[in-house]
């Protein structure tokens, strides 16, 4: 379970995120959505302990600065930052030591084959397109083996076979009960893998939505009911 209570955070006089509450259940897939300055990076930097800021952050009950929180959280970043001198095999290798994670060398190469990684594990940081770069970044969160992930515009930059391969990754990270929240913009990339969903505008948690209570409708109409924009 992923808690949000009272968050705020003000870059000087500017309030950017204003006393933000929501909760994304065990086993459920939350969609943060917002137009550009809403908050959502502020949160979501907040989340990943970028940020300092006021309120709670709990991750499975646990305050987010722990550090048995730490261990059970892991994080996607928009923009993708690479070692220049680590192999792709390293950074994984770096994280599971890093975590202690109980990951087994057959699980990473599973990870790795399914998302066209395996026979690029020797190559360096320096040497990965963005998009490469991306799946990387993917396959070390993973490799966490968390219980808490997020992810933050995630299908930016991948192919479509590495879109369809996350989906199902998402998926199968629900069926196992680990919390996931996605901030993202794409809203049919995310259109069938929500349970709830929060609409961020001005600082603010303005609506939200479950799946079972939206009465059938798409992702986008009932973002752009609560935002008062067009469906395109």
């Amino acid at each position: 379970m992923l808690e949000i209570q009272g968050l705020s955070k003000s870059y000087g006089k500017n309030l950017a995120v204003d006393d933000v509450s929501f909760t994304v259940p065990d086993g459920q897939i939350g969609i943060l959505l917002g137009p550009n300055g809403a908050g959502k990076s502020t949160i979501i930097k907040s989340i990943a302990g970028l940020l300092r800021y006021k309120g709670g952050i709990r991750i499975q009950g646990i305050p987010s600065r722990q550090l048995d929180a730490k261990r059970i959280f892991a994080y996607v970043p928009e923009i993708p930052s690479m070692f220049d001198a680590l192999t792709v095999r390293e950074h994984i290798e770096y994280v599971r030591m890093a975590y202690s994670s109980d990951i087994t060398d057959e699980e990473v190469e599973e990870i790795l084959k399914e998302f066209e990684m395996d026979d690029k594990q020797e190559k360096l940081g320096n040497e990965l397109s963005k998009g490469m770069m991306q799946k990387v970044s993917i396959c070390c969160a993973l490799a966490v083996k968390p219980k808490v992930i997020l992810l933050d515009e995630p299908m930016v930059g991948l192919d479509p076979a590495a879109i369809k391969m996350l989906k199902e990754v998402v998926l199968r990270l629900k069926e196992r009960g680990v919390t996931v929240l996605i901030s993202t913009h794409m809203l049919e990339m995310v259109e069938e893998l929500w349970d709830v969903m929060f609409v961020m505008e001005k600082g603010h948690i303005i609506g939200s939505y479950n799946k079972a209570d939206a009465e059938g409708k798409d992702l986008d109409e009932l973002f752009f009911s609560m935002t008062g924009g067009e469906k395109s």
